[in-house]
């Protein structure tokens, strides 16, 4: 059975790593093709990414770059159709919910390749994100749909999807970060940044609503510029954040937060590492909150919504939007009294991957 695996930006190495990892226990059953869409092509945001998670270099790169939604969704879609035709799969991998997600899933679907969704069934019901719209148009073409908590099959259900399509496997981003956990550990990286265990925060910003309009990001940065005050900060910058930072002149606003130090994107082991030590971390991303739960970091979401609620009913996560107070009021919280301690989640146990590649084995045997 020919597999075709497509990634495209940072999640989306951790989550296929796994799964690459078990389908090569089983070569006389499976042959895989890893094609990069180069949705990520900054060395920090790919490369390294690969050469942490002991991913093999793609088979294929499609080099597509960045642009708007539409022109690089239509970019992953020309230079997707010619690899499915030539290579002729019996099934296409897709994980998560960005941009090429969707593009391949379309060009797989209009040439007859089923296709496994990974990370299937999220919703955050906003339909103003990017990555909704991603999420919810890749499900309902997709054959196979692997979900992380049980809240997504729910949301599948109710979309009309067919109960025998749905499998709840747990999280491959978990299984990615239980087998590299120690390693991450093990480096000396705290040093790096005068910090000692749990006595920093870690930050993250990059989604659009909040970083490309200017009210909404001045009002974040205000939030961090008090909290910087109580303890140290360090804030992996995505490429389109900083870009955005002095597009809008918010040089002033960083210079007086001395607390607040700011770093290119991080290597995936030396950024788990941070995460792993950090007393709280403030994020909008969607797999940040999931790790944190598995680590027992309280996490604070700026966002006004999640996709995962397991990690706010479950785990360590709370969503505290978008407004500056109730960030600073939130984390002078955490700072006292510690947060929300939280426990694992059903199937979020390292074996995720396993349970996809068993189904895998029986989509195979079935001939489909």
């Amino acid at each position: 059975m020919k597999i075709i695996h497509v990634v495209g930006a940072r999640p989306n190495f951790v989550k296929i790593a796994p799964i690459m990892a078990e389908v090569a226990q089983q070569p006389d059953t499976f042959e895989q093709i890893l094609v990069h869409t180069g949705q990520h092509y900054d060395a920090n945001m790919s490369k390294v990414f690969f050469e942490d998670l002991g991913l093999p270099q793609p088979d294929i790169y499609l080099g597509v770059g960045s642009g708007s939604h539409a022109e690089q969704t239509a970019k992953v879609m020309l230079a997707f159709e010619p690899v499915l035709l030539r290579e002729q799969p019996a099934l296409v991998l897709v994980v998560g919910d960005v941009n090429s997600t969707l593009a391949c899933t379309l060009v797989a679907k209009k040439l007859g390749v089923p296709v496994a969704h990974v990370e299937a069934g999220l919703r955050s019901f906003d339909q103003r994100m990017p990555e909704e719209i991603n999420r919810v148009l890749t499900d309902q073409m997709a054959s196979l749909l692997f979900t992380t908590e049980r809240s997504a099959n729910d949301n599948l259900v109710r979309e009309g999807i067919s109960e025998d399509k749905i499998h709840f496997v747990g999280n491959v981003m978990i299984d990615t970060l239980l087998r590299h956990k120690k390693r991450a550990m093990a480096l000396k990286v705290l040093g790096n940044y005068g910090l000692r265990p749990k006595d920093h925060a870690l930050l993250t910003m990059h989604r659009p609503s909040n970083v490309d309009e200017p009210s909404i990001l001045a009002g974040l940065l205000q939030g961090v510029g008090e909290v910087q005050r109580h303890i140290p900060i360090v804030f992996p910058a995505h490429p389109r954040t900083v870009k955005k930072m002095w597009q809008y002149g918010f040089e002033e606003k960083l210079e007086p937060m001395s607390n607040l130090t700011i770093t290119e994107p991080l290597p995936y082991l030396e950024f788990l590492n941070l995460m792993a030590n950090a007393r709280v971390v403030l994020t909008d991303s969607g797999g940040i909150q999931e790790e944190t739960t598995i680590l027992g970091v309280p996490c604070l979401t700026l966002r006004q919504n999640t996709e995962r609620p397991v990690t706010v009913t479950q785990g360590t996560n709370t969503v505290v939007g978008v407004d500056p107070q109730k960030i600073i009021d939130e984390c002078s919280l955490i700072l006292r009294n510690g947060g929300k301690k939280g426990k694992i989640p059903e199937l979020w146990d390292g074996r995720a991957a396993r349970r996809i590649v068993d189904i895998l084995n029986s989509f195979a045997e079935e001939g489909r």
